[in-house]
């Protein structure tokens, strides 16, 4: 198994020419929130505008959107209608679709903090856009029978559970050691044609490459980052990277590889960097997305 490095890292980031503009870096779309886990997107979008994406769309519940366009004033807020228990409701659908012919992102971050919105699976299965399927999206997979079997494995697509959530897709047990951590990165790897991470200590990225499979175990990170929250910042900080590398090349399984390895490398040194501040107990989520800018600078120098 391969390590991801700090060479690693630096291989692989996108480059900034100088005489670039926002454009030249892509477009997130983060469909993200609701009224009990507000701050998931928050983190998202905060965290893909840290790692260099040139514009975030943040789709959230209406009674949101005042505060949080507020607290995250670079990015783009889009309102839309919330069922009574504050979830994105299946009417926003159509108002999302017009967003995206009108405003054309190159890629979409769906589910963090959307608990079981009815948005979930139309964005999941019938979406086009290269996609990065996070926490409530994978909870809602997992709840669907023989989910995979109607996956589009043509889309270019990031899969990122945590060990609960890669048991519940799997119809199995949390891995109990690092062989069966393995294993189950690779067996979703195999059903889905998608780029898999198995978070935690040492995560997991497994994709393939010239049709082989290949497994890299990260070598930053520990245990501020086990702390709720960090999930949503590492999906906004690899999406933030997948724009960067796609816009320059194309969206495909390739670029979300480099932006999946690049991401939980950049993602677990901003943890250490913060921990170095406020130590493993005191990390917060939002601590580690402020940190992805010294983390950069501590890569590169």
């Amino acid at each position: 198994m391969k390590q991801i490095t700090r060479e690693t890292f630096c291989s692989l980031l996108p480059r900034r020419p100088r005489h670039a503009h926002k454009g030249s870096f892509g477009r997130v779309l983060v469909v993200a929130g609701s009224r009990t886990m507000c701050g998931a997107g928050f983190l998202c979008a905060k965290s893909a505008l840290r790692a260099g994406a040139g514009l975030v769309f943040w789709a959230l519940p209406e009674s949101m959107q005042p505060a949080f366009a507020a607290a995250l004033p670079e990015a783009i807020t889009l309102p839309l209608p919330q069922t009574p228990q504050g979830e994105l409701a299946i009417e926003g659908l159509c108002v999302l679709q017009e967003f995206i012919c009108l405003r054309q992102p190159s890629l979409v971050v769906v589910g963090p903090g959307m608990g079981k919105s009815p948005l979930l699976l139309p964005l999941l299965l019938q979406g086009t856009l290269p996609l990065i399927a996070d926490a409530d999206a994978l909870n809602m997979l997992a709840r669907q029978t023989d989910w995979d079997k109607n996956w589009p494995r043509q889309r270019p697509c990031i899969l990122t559970p945590h060990p609960g959530e890669m048991a519940r897709l799997l119809h199995s047990c949390v891995a109990a050691d690092e062989h069966i951590r393995r294993e189950q990165a690779e067996m979703l790897c195999q059903m889905t044609g998608a780029v898999s991470i198995l978070k935690g200590a040492g995560t997991l990225v497994c994709g393939q490459t010239d049709g082989q499979l290949q497994t890299w175990q990260n070598t930053t990170g520990g245990p501020a980052l086990a702390k709720a929250g960090s999930g949503d910042v590492l999906a906004g900080v690899i999406a933030g990277l997948w724009a960067q590398l796609g816009t320059a090349g194309e969206f495909n399984a390739h670029t979300a590889l480099k932006a999946a390895l690049c991401g939980v490398y950049l993602h677990g040194l901003a943890g250490d960097l913060a921990a170095l501040k406020w130590t493993d107990y005191g990390v917060l989520s939002c601590d580690t997305s402020d940190f992805i800018a010294q983390a950069l600078l501590e890569a590169l120098s």
